[in-house]
């Protein structure tokens, strides 16, 4: 709606309150005739928390609204402020459902979706670097999704997403697992260096290596099958398994006892106080690699 209404009128007031603080008084306010026209947009969010006297007045409002104001509410659903809901609905205001999505592979497909409904192309692998580097608010998503659109020729891989991101605490720790499960020891290094450099716990970059390990490894042992069906024996989204079998090429089973070896070390000295976290991290990303790359003389 706010779209729509900025598309028509780049003057459009915009205003965003949380329900559980707004109370009638302000309310009226916000929607009373301004002397100087034009388009408002009034955006009431957590309309499940909102008290009985404001219900009563958004209620009142939604049954014979103010034409240049557009009022938009939102609410988590479920039995708190149904009755709200529903007498919004019965003073006609119109139903917008957006279920929430709680799998990572809907989250995944809203991200390419949402690109390309702005005419763009996006590669799952991009779309996981997007979740991994912004989080799972939708909003933010939607908004780096036309940040990246704006800023590119509209062709979005996971490099595009690594360049625009990098140095985020979310993806940085993902970004150097990824790299040495694959061999890539520059490219691991640049990773932890940025992270390190921007404040990022050594901690949860030591979890995420590990974490890449296990997963390679419980992936390679359950042999080669399709990602969907290997989703519910494994316990992981489909799209974590395909990922893990692309880097899972070039591993061995006794490469992969050393790697965990490795990950172990370095879990134990990060977070047993290590003088030197970030060697610690270091050295275990030349142990990991080695790993990899030893297979090719076994």
């Amino acid at each position: 709606m706010t779209a729509l209404s900025r598309a028509s009128d780049p003057e459009t007031d915009v205003r965003e309150l949380d329900a559980g603080s707004l109370v009638p008084g302000e309310l009226a306010e916000l929607l009373s005739p301004s002397l100087f026209g034009g388009r408002r947009v009034l955006v009431v969010r957590n309309g499940q928390d909102a008290k009985k006297d404001l219900v009563a007045a958004l209620l009142g409002y939604a049954r014979d609204p103010d034409p240049e104001v557009s009022l938009v509410v939102t609410h988590a659903g479920g039995a708190k402020g149904k009755a709200f809901a529903e007498g919004l609905r019965e003073a006609g205001a119109k139903v917008l459902g957006a279920a929430k999505l709680t799998r990572p592979r809907e989250r995944v497909d809203f991200v390419r979706d949402e690109v390309r409904r702005l005419g763009g192309k996006c590669t799952e692998d991009a779309a996981e670097a997007l979740l991994a580097a912004v989080g799972h608010d939708l909003r933010e998503l939607a908004s780096a999704c036309s940040q990246l659109m704006a800023d590119t020729d509209g062709r979005i891989g996971a490099d595009t997403v690594n360049r625009y991101y990098r140095g985020r605490a979310e993806v940085s720790g993902f970004t150097v697992a990824d790299a040495a499960m694959v061999g890539d020891v520059p490219g691991a290094l640049e990773a932890l260096r940025w992270a390190l450099q921007v404040g990022v716990d050594p901690v949860p970059i030591a979890d995420a290596l590990a974490d890449g390990v296990r997963t390679v490894a419980r992936v390679a042992s359950a042999g080669r099958g399709n990602a969907y069906q290997l989703a519910s024996t494994l316990g992981m989204p489909a799209w974590k398994i395909e990922r893990a079998q692309r880097q899972a090429r070039g591993w061995t089973a006794e490469g992969l006892v050393d790697a965990m070896r490795a990950a172990a070390d370095c879990n134990a000295a990060v977070k047993g106080g290590s003088d030197d976290r970030g060697y610690a991290l270091e050295s275990a990303i030349f142990a990991v690699t080695a790993a990899r790359n030893a297979g090719d003389g076994r």
